[in-house]
C-alpha cells in the first residue's frame, strides 16, 4: 500500500502503544497487568480471514496474472493483517491511554477497515464479461441518461486519480435512495451512509506493473472484465435494505 506522512504518523503511534513501557500515563495499565486487562474485557471482533479472489486471474483480459495476485497478496492481505493488529492495540486501551495514541489508531483502524471492504468489493466485481444488462443496466442508464453516460463519468472520475491514489465508486446512497458516482483520494474518504456497487481500484499497485503510468488502459481493462452480475446483486440487496430501513 502507499504510505503518507500521516498515515505514518498513525502507524508510530500505533505502535507506540504496542511497545510502550508500563509507566504511568503511558498505553498499558500501572495497576494491572495486559493478560488482566484482557480477561476482564468485552470480547472483541475476531481476526479477519483473508478472501480469495473469485475468479481465475490467468483468465482476466488486459489484467495479468502477475499483477492480480500481487495485489491481491501484498495490498489486500497488507491492510487486512494491518487492522487485525491494530484491533488487537484497540483492545488494549485504558482510561490512562494518552489521546494521540487513541487517535493514531482510530484513524488506521477507519483506514485500513475502508481498505479491507473496498479491496473486497473491487476484486469481487471482476470476472465477469464486462456486459451490463436487466436492473442494473435500465438503473444505470435512468439515473445517468445512458449507459454510456454512466461510463463516461465513471471513467473520468477515475482518470482524475491517475497518477495519484483513491477509489472510484458507483454508490447506493441511503441518505437519498440514489445511484452516485463518487471520487475518494484515499481509504477513508467515502460516502458516509451508501453501499458501493461498482469499485475500482485506482491506487497505482492496482495497474503499474502491467500498464506503468497508462491508468487509461487499466480502466479500459477493468470495463472489459467487470462482473456485472456482481454488481446486479448488490444494487438489489441495496435496495432491500433501504426499504427495510423505511419500514
Amino acid at each position: 500500500m502507499n504510505i503518507t506522512r500521516r498515515e505514518a504518523l498513525g502507524a508510530i503511534a500505533a505502535v507506540g502503544l504496542s511497545t510502550a513501557p508500563a509507566l504511568k500515563g503511558s498505553a498499558v495499565n500501572t495497576e494491572k497487568t495486559l493478560p488482566e486487562i484482557q480477561a476482564n474485557r468485552p470480547a472483541g471482533p475476531s481476526s479477519r480471514r483473508l478472501v480469495p479472489l473469485p475468479f481465475d486471474p490467468a483468465k482476466l483480459r488486459g489484467l495479468s496474472e502477475r499483477m492480480l495476485v500481487s495485489h491481491h497478496e501484498n495490498n489486500y492481505a497488507g491492510a487486512l493483517k494491518n487492522l487485525n493488529k491494530v484491533e488487537e492495540q484497540l483492545a488494549t486501551i485504558t482510561k490512562e491511554t494518552p489521546g494521540f495514541m487513541v487517535a493514531g489508531l482510530r484513524e488506521r483502524e477507519l483506514t485500513y477497515t475502508n481498505s479491507v471492504i473496498l479491496h473486497e468489493a473491487y476484486f469481487a466485481n471482476l470476472g465477469g464479461g464486462g456486459k451490463a444488462g436487466g436492473s442494473v443496466e435500465r438503473t444505470l442508464a435512468e439515473t445517468f441518461g445512458g449507459m454510456g453516460r454512466f461510463e463516461e463519468v465513471f471513467r473520468a472520475t477515475a482518470m482524475s486519480l491517475a497518477g495519484g491514489s483513491g477509489w472510484t465508486i458507483l454508490d447506493y446512497s441511503f441518505h437519498s435512495d440514489e445511484l452516485r458516482i463518487y471520487g475518494s483520494s484515499g481509504h477513508s474518504q467515502s460516502v458516509a451512509f451508501g453501499a458501493p456497487l461498482l469499485v475500482l481500484d485506482m491506487y497505482e499497485h492496482a495497474y503499474a506493473l502491467d500498464y506503468g503510468a497508462g491508468a487509461a488502459g487499466y480502466v479500459d481493462a477493468f470495463f472489459m472484465n467487470v462482473q456485472w452480475d456482481e454488481v446486479a446483486r448488490r444494487l438489489e440487496r441495496a435496495k432491500q435494505a433501504s426499504r427495510a430501513m423505511k419500514g
